[in-house]
């Protein structure tokens, strides 16, 4: 990771986020909180949800932020991707200038209810959780991704910035 200190992990969702957050030394991913969120509406400056994650920045100390950015199985992205790249630049135009970095997140739901599922939690219970451990899964990636490369993980979200686009290849 590029700079030492506790990270948050965070796993958007249209009805909540679930918020997970790294020990000081960068190591250990844990859950933290779920927050609700409005359904069907893009997230803004001044909503509940984006100022408990900058409470939660703040309390924490941590030097980053990481969201996950949620791609279908061959890469593409759609309209949940466009939600999560939409909430990361709101978070990071209002906790700069902490970093906030997107990072694949393929699957990491799935295996957050396998991993509840096996370790006894049942499926109504899971929905209060499920969050919270995907983004423990979403942070814990992106741990071990940076201490493996040296690199910070992902890509970075600039506040006030739109995904570049890129040109259709042109025969």
């Amino acid at each position: 990771m590029p700079d030492p200190g506790a990270w948050l992990g965070v796993d958007v969702g249209t009805v909540r986020v679930g918020v997970a957050v790294s020990d000081p030394r960068g190591v250990l991913a844990t859950p933290v909180a779920t927050l609700a969120r409005t359904p069907g509406t893009p997230a803004a400056a001044g909503d509940d949800d984006v100022e408990e994650v900058a409470r939660l920045v703040a309390e924490h100390g941590a030097v980053g932020v990481v969201v996950g950015l949620p791609r279908t199985l061959r890469g593409d992205e759609g309209p949940a991707a466009a939600g999560a790249r939409q909430y990361a630049a709101v978070v990071a135009a209002r906790i700069a200038p902490v970093w906030v970095r997107l990072v694949d997140e393929r699957l990491t739901s799935v295996d957050a209810h396998r991993a509840l599922r096996d370790s006894g939690v049942a499926g109504r219970r899971q929905r209060a959780v499920v969050d919270q451990a995907a983004a423990v899964l979403i942070l814990q990636t992106a741990l071990d991704t940076g201490r493996t490369t040296g690199a910070p993980p992902g890509e970075p979200v600039r506040p006030g910035r739109r995904k570049p686009r890129t040109k259709d290849a042109r025969p």
